[in-house]
C-alpha cells in the first residue's frame, strides 16, 4: 500500500491508476454492474464492478471488510465527487464474515444512543460520527495555537491527588498503596502554582466528577481545556483571553474541519472581539422582569435561565455567547477573588453559549493571608493543602482562569441532543464499558 492515496484526493488523478485501501462500505449488485463503495478516514469512493469474478471474490465478505483496491480513476458526474474507481483489481486484507451490529452506510445511524454506546468500537466509524470528533480534534488545535501564541507554556498535572480541589463537587476516591487518594476534579491547585513558575499555563487533560446524575449534559470523565494567567488587573483580562481563545477553536475547525462541519450542516458563530457582558444580579432582575419569575436572592442560575438569557444575548447584540459576571461568593470556590466594591460577590464569570453554561472562570485570591482567611470562614483545614499555599507564601501575581468542558462545546456546536454523543467511550452513572 505504499503508493496509497486518500479518497478525497481522487479527483486529483483523473486518467492515472490509483490504490486506495480501507473498508468495504457499501457494495449494491446489480445485473450488468454492480457498485461498491470503499470508505478510509478522509471519505468514501466509487468502485465500480464488471467483472464477474471479482464479485465471487467478495461473496461472503460483509460491510467493514478491510480492501485494497486499484483502479483507473475515471470522471463521472454521478458518482460522489464526480470521480469513480473502473477496472479495479482488489485484495481482501481482512474479512469480515459477519454483519456489523450497526448499519454504516446509512446517512444516519438507525439506532438508539445506548446501541450506538454498546457497539462504540464499530459505530465510531460512521462518517457522521467521525466528523464530530474531528470537530473536537481542530478545537483542541486551535486551543492550543492560540495560547501558545499568547506566550503560555503547556503542562500535564496529576490526576491522582490528596485532595479534592472543588468545594461541592463529589470526588472518586481510591487506594493508593493504602492511603485514600482522589481522581483529579480539576488542575486547578497544580495550574496556580504553575502560574508562579511559567505565569501563563494551559493543560488539556481528563478531570473527574464522581457527581450521581444521569443529565444528557452530564459525563464523570470528560477533556478539560483550563488555563491560567498571571499579572491580570481581574477577571476581565481572563474573559478577553478566552475570547481569543474560542476565535481560534473556531478558525481552526474553519480551517482544518470545515468538511465535518459541513457534513453536519452546522452554522458556526462567529466569536465577537468583545462578548458581551451581564452582571448576576442584573440578570436576575431582568428574568424577573421579562419573564415574572423571581430567581432574586437566588445563588446560581437554573438551566432555564441560562436558556433565557442566551436568547436575550441573541435578540439585542446577535451574539451566540454571553459572559455573566459577578455571582455570590457563596457558590464559588474558596479561591475566588471577590469583588473589592462588593465582597458579597466574586470576580468570577460562566459564559453562555446557545443556552447552556459552557466555562467558569475568574480571578484567584493571591495573598497567603487572604487564603487562611478564606479556609478559617469555611472552616476549611490547611492541612492537606500545604504544597498548594507554599506557593501562595512565597510570592504569587495576581492571576486567574477558567476551564472549557471538550464535549460540552462540541456537543453544543453541534447541535447534538446528548452530551454523550460528542464523548468517546463515556463514563457515567450507568456506564463504563466498553
Amino acid at each position: 500500500m505504499q503508493d496509497r492515496i486518500w479518497t478525497i484526493h481522487l479527483g486529483r488523478h483523473v486518467g492515472e491508476r490509483v490504490t486506495l485501501a480501507g473498508w468495504l462500505h457499501r457494495l449494491r449488485r446489480l445485473s450488468g454492474v454492480s457498485f461498491l463503495i470503499l470508505r478510509d478516514r478522509t471519505g468514501t469512493a466509487q468502485v465500480v464492478i464488471e467483472d464477474p469474478a471479482i464479485l465471487d471474490l467478495l461473496d461472503g465478505c460483509q460491510h467493514e471488510t478491510v480492501l485494497c483496491v486499484s483502479g483507473e480513476v475515471v470522471q463521472e458526474a454521478q458518482a460522489p465527487g464526480g470521480v469513480e474507481i473502473r477496472h479495479p483489481a482488489i485484495e481482501i486484507v481482512t474479512p469480515v464474515a459477519d454483519p456489523p451490529p450497526i448499519e454504516l452506510f446509512r446517512p444516519v445511524v438507525q439506532a438508539q444512543l445506548p446501541t450506538v454506546l454498546d457497539h462504540a468500537a464499530v459505530a465510531l466509524r460512521h462518517p457522521r460520527h467521525q466528523a464530530i470528533f474531528r470537530l473536537a480534534s481542530a478545537a483542541m488545535d486551535g486551543y492550543r495555537r492560540t495560547l501558545r501564541a499568547e506566550g503560555f507554556t503547556e503542562i500535564q498535572t496529576p490526576k491522582i491527588v490528596v485532595s479534592a480541589t472543588e468545594s461541592g463537587a463529589n470526588v472518586f476516591e481510591i487506594d493508593y498503596f493504602g492511603r485514600p487518594a482522589y481522581l483529579a476534579q480539576s488542575p486547578q491547585f497544580y495550574k496556580q502554582m504553575m502560574v508562579g513558575v511559567f505565569e501563563r499555563v494551559f493543560e488539556v487533560g481528563p478531570v473527574f466528577r464522581a457527581e450521581p446524575h444521569a443529565t444528557a449534559r452530564h459525563v464523570n470523565e470528560y477533556v478539560s481545556l483550563d488555563f491560567e494567567m498571571g499579572f491580570i488587573r481581574d477577571h476581565h483580562d481572563v474573559m478577553a483571553m478566552l475570547t481569543r481563545a474560542l476565535g481560534g477553536m473556531i478558525g481552526a475547525i474553519r480551517e482544518d474541519a470545515a468538511d465535518a462541519a459541513a457534513l453536519l450542516k452546522l452554522a458556526l458563530p462567529d466569536v465577537p472581539p468583545v462578548i458581551p457582558e451581564i452582571a448576576f444580579s442584573d440578570a436576575l432582575d431582568l428574568i424577573w422582569r421579562e419573564t415574572g419569575e423571581d430567581a432574586r436572592g437566588e445563588p446560581d442560575l437554573a438551566p432555564a435561565h441560562e436558556r433565557f438569557l442566551s436568547a436575550w444575548a441573541q435578540r439585542e447584540y446577535g451574539s451566540d455567547f454571553l459572559f455573566v459576571t459577578g455571582y455570590p461568593m457563596v457558590k464559588r470556590p474558596f479561591y475566588t477573588h471577590p469583588d473589592p466594591a462588593r465582597p458579597a460577590y466574586s470576580n468570577s464569570f460562566d459564559l453562555l453559549f446557545r443556552g447552556l453554561e459552557l466555562v467558569t472562570g475568574g480571578q484567584r485570591l493571591h495573598r497567603y493571608a487572604d487564603y487562611l482567611a478564606a479556609l478559617d470562614a469555611r472552616r476549611m483545614t490547611p492541612d492537606s493543602l500545604t504544597g498548594y499555599l507554599e506557593a501562595f507564601r512565597y510570592g504569587m501575581p495576581p492571576h486567574g482562569g477558567c476551564a472549557i468542558g471538550l464535549e460540552r462545546w462540541v456537543a453544543q456546536l453541534a447541535g447534538l441532543d446528548n452530551i454523550r454523543e460528542a464523548t468517546l467511550f463515556p463514563r457515567d452513572l450507568h456506564r463504563l464499558t466498553p
